[in-house]
């Protein structure tokens, strides 16, 4: 395996349960929105979803890390939305083994954390946006499915203890 992706709509703990995880299996993590160009993030934070225009550079840039994570034989974990099979697809090119870990919880319970949060510039505006972007993971999609009701660390645990023998 060469990367896991910890996906999902924003703020159902994408960063919280990638951060775990990574420190879990002693591999690096990155933020997927750490890679937004300052456009997607201008868009984003004045409440204007991104369209699939918007995320191909920010998807590629992101499949880039992953395939150099693989050629240096170094597996990473990265946060990001991927939201529509193509994204995933996209972040799979290359010949790259990469688990998708969707991260699943109800709009009510990710609007509430999304409210809590501060210095993040997705805006709860935003949220439904991400809800009816969203295609869940499919037959013959490497990836498994966590409920948000857990705790951060309890689902890394859970998926590292999946991902650990493989690693």
């Amino acid at each position: 395996m060469d990367a896991v992706v910890v996906m999902g709509v924003a703020g159902c703990g994408k960063t919280s349960v990638g951060k775990e995880l990574a420190r879990r299996l002693g591999w690096q993590f990155l933020e997927g929105d750490g890679f937004h160009p300052p456009e997607n993030i201008a868009k984003m934070s004045a409440g204007i979803p991104l369209q699939d225009e918007d995320r191909w550079g920010w998807l590629d840039t992101i499949a880039a890390h992953i395939a150099l994570a693989r050629d240096a034989n170094a597996p990473i974990v990265v946060s990001c939305s991927a939201l529509k099979r193509r994204y995933r697809e996209r972040l799979s090119t290359g010949g790259t083994r990469v688990l998708f870990v969707h991260l699943d919880g109800d709009r009510d319970t990710i609007h509430a954390r999304m409210a809590l949060r501060s210095g993040h510039f997705m805006p709860t505006a935003l949220l439904d946006s991400q809800f009816a972007a969203l295609e869940p993971l499919g037959s013959g999609e490497f990836g498994i499915v966590c409920n948000i009701d857990a705790s951060p660390t309890e689902i890394a645990a859970r998926v590292a203890a999946l991902v650990a023998p493989a690693a």
